[in-house]
């Protein structure tokens, strides 16, 4: 390890200074166009919901990497390493594996059994490591992480007004209608309903992300109902502008079309808002997406774990 560098505890007011550092070590142009909103995100944002520790690597006063780790909010043994950026010309130093290692020994005094470099929902940057951050990933394989998950995301062309995430849902809104089913932005006063819903239906850790899509001008949800009652839901921007999600529908109104009616309003707001493309996070139903907005596979990442040794 290259000893000229200090890795040191960050606190949340040397933000300005991480999302710097992130603008110029994300490789791929659209993680370094979302930095702030990235760092956001996984700092403050996380940081309301379970432990959140931040570590910077320093080579002559001089911010070279950083590392963003968190504990799980379901399962206290369990760590995450959010986020790893070391800056170009700095890599291949040792400077990635000091952050590593000092996040882990972090996460077991917090009480993680467990690393994984992987996302932590509600509030995280990507699913795992994209694959085309390979020295990330030689990184996890040589301190001895495995991989144990593929995930992916999906983008929606937003670019062009044919489209097939931009197709028009007014036929589709009125055949619903005639069902008695409103379709309609959701307000903050929406979201208790909205939370209940999601966790009665879906379980998981929607709720917050739900609440980032619903407070923030960036961002935005969609709803259907009928007679009061929630039949669907679909939100954007809860992580960074251009990230769609999450959405669900009740499983009683399955292959009723409100999915994709939901699904294209929220895209053509972030079109609205100057977007030429929507990164649809964490997909699980390809043929839903493929099908309702043309949406196809892009980003690949590998999720890793390690067991720590605590004794």
């Amino acid at each position: 390890m290259d000893a000229a560098f200090d890795i040191v505890e960050l606190t949340i007011e040397q933000t300005p200074e991480v999302v710097a550092l992130c603008q110029r070590a994300l490789d791929l142009p659209e993680d370094a166009a979302e930095a702030g909103s990235l760092v956001a995100t996984l700092w403050s944002r996380a940081a309301a919901a379970r432990p959140v520790r931040v570590f910077g690597a320093y080579r002559e006063g001089t911010l070279v990497g950083v590392l963003i780790s968190s504990i799980s909010a379901d399962d206290g043994r369990v760590g995450h390493v959010d986020l790893l950026a070391v800056q170009p010309g700095q890599r291949r130093r040792g400077v990635g594996r000091a952050l590593l290692g000092r996040a882990e020994r972090a996460l077991a005094d917090l009480g993680a059994a467990e690393v994984l470099l992987a996302g932590n929902p509600p509030h995280y940057a990507w699913p795992g490591i994209d694959v085309r951050y390979t020295p990330a990933i030689c990184l996890g394989l040589a301190l001895g992480y495995r991989q144990d998950r593929t995930a992916w995301n999906m983008t929606a062309d937003l670019s062009y007004d044919g489209s097939p995430a931009l197709r028009s849902t007014e036929a589709a809104e009125s055949r619903l209608a005639g069902q008695g089913v409103t379709v309609r932005r959701a307000e903050s006063a929406d979201l208790p309903a909205l939370a209940a819903f999601a966790r009665s239906t879906f379980g998981g850790s929607w709720d917050a992300e739900l609440a980032g899509s619903l407070d923030r001008p960036e961002a935005g949800c969609h709803l259907a109902e009928r007679d009061g009652e929630l039949l669907g839901f679909a939100a954007y921007g809860s992580s960074r502008p251009s990230w769609f999600g999450p959405m669900g529908t009740a499983p009683a109104a399955e292959g009723s079309g409100i999915g994709g009616v939901l699904l294209r309003r929220c895209l053509r707001d972030q079109r609205t808002a100057g977007l030429e493309s929507a990164q649809i996070g964490w997909v699980g139903p390809v043929p839903f997406y493929s099908g309702s907005a043309g949406a196809r596979i892009e980003r690949v990442f590998f999720l890793y774990r390690r067991t720590l040794d605590t004794a």
